[in-house]
C-alpha cells in the first residue's frame, strides 16, 4: 500500500501494509516516523505525510503510538517553518487532528507550546493553513473552560473574528463559525469582555444561507445570551439580530431551529423590555406555529420553555400570548406531551396565572385546570409546587367572583378542582415528603375549604382529612 500526499510525494509502507493494521503501527512506525528526527528537509516532509496520513484515519493506535514516540513536540517544532510550507502545512494538519481526539491528546499538544503557534498562523497569507490553524484551535477550545480560556487569555479573537470578511471562502466560514462558537461556549462561561467583539460579525453571519454557518452563529449568540444579570442579553438585542433569528425559527432544519430559538429563550427570560423587544418582532406566530405544527420533541419543549419565560412577564406580555391563542395548544402540551415537555408547559400556565383576574379566568375556560390537577401526583416535586401555585391563583379569583355574588356564594373554581380529583390529590399533598408542598396544600385547603365531612362524594379516599367547599 502506498499513501499519496499533498506534497504529490508517494510513499510505499513496509510489507504493503494497511493503515488500519495495529501491526503496523507497532512494528513499522518507528520506522517510519525516523525521518522526522533528522535535518534533512525532505526526510522530515516524507516522515511528517505518512504520520499525518496514520493520524489522519482516526485510528486511535496510531495517534496514541505518535504521542508516545513524543513526536507532538517535533510537530509543534515544524509550525514555525515558515521556510518550508508544505512542511508547515503537513504537521499543522496532524496536530488538527490528533486535538480532535481525546483530551489527553489536547493536553500534550498544549503542553508542547501548540497555541501560541496555531495563533501565529491566523496571520498566514497560505488560505489551506490559515484553515487549518483555525480548526485546531477550534478543537482545543472546545475540550474544556480552562483550554478556552487559554486560547482566548491568547488573544485569539481578533485574528479569528478577522477570517470573516467579503472574500472569506465558505469553507473557512464554516470552519471559523465553529471555532467561535466554542470559544464563546462552556460553564463556567467564557468572560464577555473577550467574547463581546464576536457580535458585529454574528450579525453579519446569521444572514448567511449555508446550513452550518447559521447553525454555529445561532449556538453561539445562544451561548453569549444566556445571562443571569441580562448585560450580555442587552448587548445581543443592541446586535440586532433578533428580527432574523424570529425568522429562523421557521427554518427547514432543526439544526439551526434550534439554537435560533434557544436564543430567543434566553433573550425573553431578561427583563420585561428585553422581552418586549423580542414581541415587538412577532415572535408569538412562531410559537404558536412550533406547538401546533409536527416538530420534535425537544423544540417542542424548548417553545414552552420560551412562552413560560414571556408570561412571567408583565400583564400586558401574557395578554399577548393568550391575544395571539397560545394558551389553548399550551393546555394541550400540559395534557398530551411527554413529561419533559408538559414541565415548561406547567412553567408556562403557572407564570401566565400571576395575570389579572380576567385573564385567568380565559384559562379556566381554556380547560386548564384538569391537566394541572394531574400533575399534582408527578415526581418533580417543583413542578407540583407550581402546580399549586397555579390552582391557588385560580382559587383567589373564584373567591373574588363568589364575593361580588357573581358565583351564587360559590366557589365555582373550587368545584371544578374538585371534580378534577383535584382536592383528593391536595389533600394526600400534605403528606409528601417535601415540606413547601405538603405546607402549600395545607395552606390551600384552610385557606378555600372547611374541615366537615363532605356530604357528596367520595368520603374514603379523602379521610382522614375531609374538607367541604365554604
Amino acid at each position: 500500500m502506498s499513501i499519496i500526499m499533498s506534497t504529490e510525494m508517494e510513499v510505499e509502507l513496509p510489507n504493503g501494509g494497511d493503515l488500519s493494521s495495529s501491526k503496523i503501527l507497532l512494528e513499522n512506525l518507528p520506522v517510519l516516523l525516523a525521518g522526522i528526527w533528522t535535518k534533512n528537509d525532505y526526510s522530515q516532509l516524507k516522515a511528517t505525510c505518512i504520520l499525518r496520513s496514520l493520524v489522519t484515519t482516526g485510528y486511535k493506535p496510531h495517534t496514541d503510538g505518535v504521542i508516545q514516540l513524543d513526536l507532538v513536540p517535533r510537530l509543534v517544532k515544524f509550525l514555525s517553518r515558515y521556510d518550508f510550507p508544505k512542511l508547515q502545512y503537513e504537521a499543522a494538519w496532524a496536530l488538527k487532528d490528533i486535538a480532535s481526539g481525546t483530551s489527553e491528546n489536547k493536553k500534550v499538544i498544549v503542553e508542547s507550546g501548540a497555541v501560541p503557534k496555531f495563533i501565529q498562523l491566523l496571520g498566514s497569507a497560505n488560505e489551506d493553513l490559515l484553515e487549518l490553524a483555525v480548526w485546531a484551535i477550534g478543537n482545543i477550545a472546545r475540550d474544556s473552560p480552562k483550554y478556552r480560556d487559554l486560547v482566548l487569555n491568547s488573544n485569539v479573537m481578533k485574528p479569528i473574528l478577522s477570517q470573516f470578511h467579503d472574500h472569506t471562502t465558505l469553507s473557512m466560514s464554516r470552519i471559523a463559525s465553529s471555532t467561535l462558537a466554542n470559544l464563546c461556549s462552556g460553564k463556567p462561561k467564557p468572560s464577555f469582555k473577550e467574547t463581546k467583539p464576536s457580535l458585529p460579525v454574528l450579525e453579519r453571519l446569521v444572514q448567511s444561507t449555508d446550513e452550518e454557518v447559521l447553525k454555529n452563529a445561532c449556538w453561539t449568540l445562544a451561548y453569549l445570551s444566556y445571562d443571569d444579570s441580562n448585560d450580555q442579553i442587552n448587548a445581543v438585542t443592541d446586535a440586532r439580530v433578533i428580527p432574523r433569528l424570529i425568522e429562523l425559527l421557521s427554518h427547514s432544519s432543526p439544526s439551526v431551529l434550534f439554537p435560533a430559538l434557544c436564543t430567543i429563550g434566553n433573550i425573553v427570560s431578561g427583563n420585561d423590555k428585553q422581552t418586549q423587544t423580542v414581541l415587538d418582532h412577532q415572535v408569538l406566530p412562531c410559537l404558536l406555529n412550533l406547538l401546533t405544527n409536527t416538530y420534535e420533541m425537544k423544540i417542542k419543549k424548548k417553545a414552552c420553555w420560551t412562552i413560560s419565560n414571556i408570561t412571567a412577564g408583565s400583564s400586558n406580555q401574557i395578554q399577548a400570548v393568550i391575544k395571539a391563542g397560545i394558551i389553548q395548544p399550551l393546555v394541550l402540551m400540559l395534557q398530551t406531551a411527554e413529561f419533559e415537555v408538559q414541565k415548561e408547559a406547567a412553567w408556562g400556565i403557572s407564570n401566565a396565572t400571576d395575570g389579572t383576574h380576567d385573564q385567568i379566568k380565559f384559562m379556566v375556560s381554556q380547560n386548564c385546570i384538569k391537566p394541572i390537577c394531574d400533575l399534582l401526583t408527578c415526581s418533580d416535586p417543583k413542578i407540583i409546587t407550581i402546580c399549586l401555585e397555579a390552582l391557588e391563583n385560580i382559587l383567589v379569583v373564584g373567591e373574588a367572583e363568589k364575593n361580588l355574588s357573581h358565583t351564587r356564594d360559590n366557589n365555582l373554581y373550587a368545584s371544578m378542582i374538585d371534580e378534577a380529583q383535584g382536592l383528593e390529590k391536595i389533600v394526600n399533598l400534605q403528606r409528601h415528603d417535601n415540606n413547601e408542598i405538603s405546607l402549600k396544600a395545607a395552606k390551600i385547603l384552610e385557606t378555600f375549604w372547611t374541615e366537615d365531612n363532605i356530604e357528596e362524594g367520595n368520603d374514603e379516599n379523602l379521610a382522614p382529612f375531609g374538607f367541604v367547599l365554604v
